[in-house]
């Protein structure tokens, strides 16, 4: 796990998007262990309220406290409502994890317009915001991290999952524009570039999943989330996990247009429409 503070003094705040499950509630324990207050956003208020108590059952400490908020990511305003509700609640946010994320298998064709707005929205527009609203108090104290979950994706624009790769190219680039800005300022920007994660946002089929495990391709959700954080406390500009992703990332953006849509018309059954 990676160790940023030596003294857990739970005097500041850790951010999390989408942390009510997954990867998002590993990232909020993670943090919560590392000395860190929380605040935990997500849609799912069951779910949040339960991923919340999970981990206040784990810190013994008086001094922690977390914040579950509910929130919509995909509405214009939610950066704006998040960094309000922080505010009324004197929560200083030194770490920002944007987190939340989805993937809808389909053609872009296919793929409804509510559902495309959605994956813009959560993917692209949210995070940029969130880094708008956090990152100047972020400058003004200086000191602190923003971490920005992109992908592999981001160098696949392949059928089924153009999308989600091209907000993830989006991801990539406006975090490497902020890192740039921030250089000198105390506040370090990185992006974690995972490969396969065994999370059900893969709409794979079981028996692809355990061979893609099998072959190291795809990884559990909890060493994820500890090669992220332990990038982005040495301050590191990204992390791609996975010897395999890295040989094989630059064969990704080469691979012609025929071979693409072959492989679409040959294996795109093997997707399931999420």
């Amino acid at each position: 796990m990676a160790k940023k503070k030596d003294i857990k003094s739970y005097d500041t705040y850790a951010l999390v998007t989408g942390a009510a499950g997954g990867m998002g509630a590993i990232y909020s324990e993670r943090l919560a262990l590392m000395g860190y207050n929380l605040i935990m956003v997500d849609i799912n208020e069951d779910r949040l309220s339960q991923a919340a108590q999970n981990i206040k059952d784990k810190v013994v400490d008086e001094k922690f406290n977390v914040i579950p908020m509910v929130q919509d990511l995909s509405v214009m305003d939610a950066a704006e409502s998040i960094k309000a509700r922080a505010d009324e609640a004197g929560a200083v946010v030194e770490v920002l994890v944007n987190n939340a994320g989805l993937l809808f298998a389909t053609g872009i064709a296919e793929t409804s317009p509510k559902r495309l707005k959605l994956m813009m929205m959560v993917h692209c527009m949210t995070p940029l915001l969130l880094c708008r609203e956090f990152v100047p108090g972020m400058k003004e104290r200086h000191n602190g991290y923003v971490l920005n979950v992109s992908s592999l994706a981001a160098w696949m624009e392949w059928p089924a999952i153009g999308m989600y790769g091209n907000t993830q190219r989006f991801v990539k680039g406006f975090s490497r524009s902020l890192r740039c800005e921030c250089k000198g300022t105390g506040v370090s920007v990185t992006n974690a570039y995972f490969g396969a994660v065994d999370t059900p946002l893969i709409p794979l089929k079981p028996s692809l999943k355990k061979l893609a495990r099998n072959l190291t391709v795809m990884i559990s959700p909890e060493k994820a989330v500890d090669k992220a954080l332990k990038a982005t406390f040495r301050r590191r500009k990204g992390t791609l996990p996975g010897l395999l992703n890295k040989i094989f990332k630059p064969i990704l953006v080469i691979l012609p247009d025929f071979a693409l849509a072959w492989a679409y018309r040959k294996f795109g059954h093997y997707f399931v429409n999420i």
